[in-house]
């Protein structure tokens, strides 16, 4: 019986367009700026000595640390220095109302309606926990923080190693049998049906192929009671 539900972001809830055409160009274009304002900021500064070890070199100025942090993004490296530093720089146009995020229509309602059968959710994303409560409060739905039990980043592993979903199963302290995880990505899910989970994969637009997992295309499809 599914107790839990782990939910990935981008092709899941909401589409990955919204994060490439929006989130991303957005960070991209304040980071310079926000790195010469924030560069004394103690929070800045962990993620800048993060990021030195993981690029194996100083960056002692913030145009140097801009240079990385834009080469990273053009390579989409889901690095977590970068996911924190880009998840301050979403909170400030969140908040300033330069956009909401963008949620499938089917997602609140069919998240609302879990909740309420007694299903903790929880949300697993490359993106950091800050941006994901972000997300989830600015979105097109509304505040939706309220529905998760907790959020995992990359801290708990990265989304293709079967030990990071060892790692979130045990801070859940449910057995895996009894935890259901979506995605659209197919190796994820892999690692996630290895760790012992349930998998359904997100096909939003019906065009990803065939597939080892059960494949919906909305999440009003899904019937964890039937899993």
């Amino acid at each position: 019986m599914i107790k839990a539900i782990v939910t990935d972001i981008e092709g899941t809830t909401s589409s990955i367009s919204f994060v490439k055409e929006v989130l991303f160009p957005y960070a991209a274009k304040a980071f310079p700026t926000f790195l010469r304002t924030n560069w004394g900021d103690d929070s800045v500064r962990a993620q800048i000595a993060a990021a030195e070890q993981e690029c194996g070199q100083p960056l002692p100025t913030p145009e140097a640390a801009n240079a990385v942090f834009q080469q990273w993004i053009a390579e989409d490296r889901k690095a977590t220095p970068l996911k924190a530093l880009q998840g301050m720089i979403w909170k400030q146009g969140y908040q300033s109302g330069d956009y909401t995020a963008h949620l499938y229509p089917d997602t609140a309602n069919a998240l609302k309606q879990w909740q309420q059968q007694g299903l903790d959710l929880y949300v697993y994303s490359s993106g950091s926990i800050a941006a994901q409560k972000l997300f989830f409060g600015f979105s097109d739905g509304g505040d939706l923080t309220g529905l998760f039990s907790d959020y995992f980043d990359t801290t708990s592993g990265h989304k293709q190693e079967t030990q990071s979903y060892r790692n979130i199963q045990a801070a859940i302290g449910l057995p895996a049998d009894q935890l259901l995880f979506l995605s659209d990505i197919e190796a994820e899910l892999d690692a996630a049906a290895e760790a012992g989970y349930h998998t359904i994969r997100l096909d939003r637009e019906g065009s990803q192929g065939e597939s080892k997992h059960n494949v919906v295309t909305r999440f009003d499809e899904i019937d964890p009671a039937s899993l």
